[in-house]
């Protein structure tokens, strides 16, 4: 292999490993992420800061009772799980 190959291969390889990883999206038979909001409402948080679809599932901050909560909302019937004081 060749100086100018290996060059070439270096620069394609480091390519690949800069590119940024693509964002979750919501699948065709999930909730909309208005209606997860919604329950997250529903289920008693005053305000929901953040909301994204990540690992199959809605992700979501979320301030209840004065405090902020990081949670899961499931993406087909909205229940809310994994709840817990954001870090």
């Amino acid at each position: 292999m060749t100086n100018t190959s290996r060059i070439g291969l270096a620069a394609l390889l480091s390519l690949g490993l800069a590119t940024p990883a693509l964002a979750d999206r919501p699948g065709a038979d999930w909730i909309s992420i208005e209606q997860a909001a919604q329950k997250a409402k529903d289920a008693g948080y005053a305000e929901v800061t953040e909301i994204e679809a990540d690992d199959g599932r809605w992700e979501a901050k979320g301030v209840k009772n004065g405090q902020v909560y990081e949670f899961h909302i499931d993406p087909k019937t909205g229940a809310i799980s994994n709840e817990h004081l954001d870090d």
